[in-house]
C-alpha cells in the first residue's frame, strides 16, 4: 500500500469522529442561528449518533457485497454533500435532516477502512496499522470540539465547510480494492454469529465503561471539586490526549502480548482508572487518572478489532457489528450510571469499574467462531 492510500485512510480515521463531534462545540451558536434554545440544537448529537450506530450494523456487510473502494469513495461523496448540507440548513429540522445523513455516511467509511487496513498490512504488524488508525479517531473526537469552538468564533458553517471540502478530497485518493474473489457475497448471519456478538460487547463495556463516562466526570468535577467549565475541559480531553498519544504503543504491545492479553490488561487498568476517578479529591489526580483511562480504552479497542480483522469471512461486516454495539455501550452509560451517581456518587463509578474487571474476563473466554480473544 503505497504512502498516499496510507494517508488516506488516516485521514478517513480522523474525518469521522471529527465531523461527529463538531455539534458538541457550538450548541449556542446552533441554537442562536436557528432561532431555538441550546439545547434543542443539542438533537443534533442524537440526529448523529442513532443512525450512525443502526447502519454500523449492517453498513460492513453491505458494503464487502458492493465493493469496499466503490462503497467508501460514494460514502465519502455522501458525507460532503451532507456537511454541505449543514452549511447551508436555513431551519433546525433540515440542519438535523443533514446531520442523520452525515452519521449514516459515517457508518460505511470506518468498518471498510479499517477492513481495507488489515487487507493490506501483515498479519503480525495488524495491531500497530489499528492503533495508529485509532490514535487519528482519538485525535478527531478530541480535537473536534476545540477546532469547532474556535471557527464558530467567526462563523460555525465554516467547520461543516472545511469538513465537506476534506471529504470530498478523500473520494480522489481511493483504497485498495478487494484482492480475492468470493463465491457467493457475504452474508450479515456471518457477522451476527456468537463470537462476533462476544467480542461486540467487550467493546461496548469498553467503550461505554471508560470513554462513554465523560458525562460522569464533568458532573463530579462540577458537583464535588467546584471545577468551572474551562477546567473541566482539560481534564476531560486527557483521556483523549492520552489515547491519541499513546495508540502507536498500545498497537505494538496488541501484535506482542495478543489480542486476550490486551483486552484483559485494558479492562484492569480502566477498573482502577475509573475507580480513582470516582474519589480522588483533588483535579490534577483525576485528570492522571482519566488520562490512564483512555489509555485502557485503547487497550481494549484495538485488541478487539484486531481479533475480528484477523477472520477470514465477512471481516467488514464482523467489525462493523462490533462498532455498532460498541456505541451502542456508549449511548447505553447515561442511562444506567445516572442513578447509580445520583444515589451514590461512588457507586456511579464502582459500578462500571466492576464490569470491567469482571465483566470482561467474563466475555473473553472462547467465543465460537473467533476462537479465543488473544489465541
Amino acid at each position: 500500500m503505497n504512502p498516499l492510500t496510507r494517508g488516506g485512510i488516516y485521514a478517513g480515521a480522523f474525518l469521522g469522529p471529527f465531523g461527529g463531534g463538531l455539534t458538541i462545540a457550538i450548541l449556542p451558536e446552533l441554537g442562536a442561528a436557528f432561532g431555538v434554545p441550546a439545547g434543542a440544537a443539542a438533537l443534533g448529537v442524537t440526529a448523529y449518533m442513532l443512525p450512525f450506530a443502526a447502519v454500523m450494523v449492517v453498513s460492513g456487510t453491505l458494503g464487502e457485497r458492493w465493493g469496499r473502494r466503490r462503497t467508501v469513495v460514494v460514502a465519502y461523496g455522501v458525507y460532503a454533500l451532507a456537511a454541505l448540507a449543514c452549511v447551508l440548513a436555513p431551519t433546525l429540522a433540515l440542519f438535523l435532516g443533514a446531520t442523520a445523513l452525515l452519521g449514516a455516511a459515517n457508518a460505511f467509511t470506518t468498518p471498510l477502512l479499517m477492513t481495507a487496513l488489515a487487507a493490506a498490512v501483515p498479519g503480525d504488524r495488524l495491531g500497530r496499522a489499528l492503533g495508529w488508525f485509532g490514535s487519528l479517531q482519538a485525535a478527531g473526537s478530541t480535537t473536534a470540539p476545540l477546532l469547532g469552538g474556535l471557527v464558530a468564533e467567526a462563523d460555525w458553517r465554516l467547520a461543516f465547510a472545511g469538513v465537506a471540502a476534506v471529504a470530498a478530497a478523500l473520494t480522489v485518493i481511493r483504497i485498495p480494492p478487494e484482492t480475492t474473489s468470493r463465491s457467493s457475497p457475504p452474508e450479515l448471519g456471518r457477522a451476527l454469529r456468537p463470537g462476533v456478538l462476544r467480542a461486540g460487547l467487550v467493546a461496548a463495556l469498553g467503550w461505554g465503561c471508560l470513554a462513554g463516562l465523560g458525562f460522569l466526570v464533568a458532573l463530579r468535577l462540577d458537583e464535588q471539586l467546584g471545577a468551572g467549565a474551562g477546567p473541566r475541559g482539560l481534564v476531560l480531553t486527557a483521556a483523549g490526549v492520552a489515547g491519541m498519544l499513546t495508540a502507536r504503543l498500545v498497537g505494538g504491545a496488541v501484535d506482542r502480548i495478543g489480542t486476550r492479553g490486551s483486552v484483559l490488561a485494558g479492562a484492569g487498568l480502566g477498573a482502577i482508572a475509573v475507580a480513582c476517578v470516582g474519589f480522588l479529591p483533588a483535579l490534577w489526580m483525576v485528570a492522571l487518572a482519566w488520562g490512564a483511562g483512555g489509555v485502557a480504552t485503547q487497550l481494549v479497542l484495538v485488541g478487539v478489532n484486531t481479533l475480528v480483522l484477523s477472520a477470514e469471512e465477512n471481516r467488514g461486516g464482523a467489525v462493523s457489528v462490533v462498532q455498532a454495539l460498541r456505541f451502542g455501550g456508549g449511548a447505553l452509560s447515561p442511562v444506567v450510571f445516572t442513578p447509580v451517581y445520583q444515589a451514590d456518587p461512588l457507586a456511579g463509578f464502582l459500578l462500571p469499574a466492576a464490569l470491567l474487571a469482571a465483566g470482561v474476563p467474563a466475555l473473553s473466554v472462547r467465543s465460537a467462531g473467533l476462537g479465543k480473544i488473544g489465541s
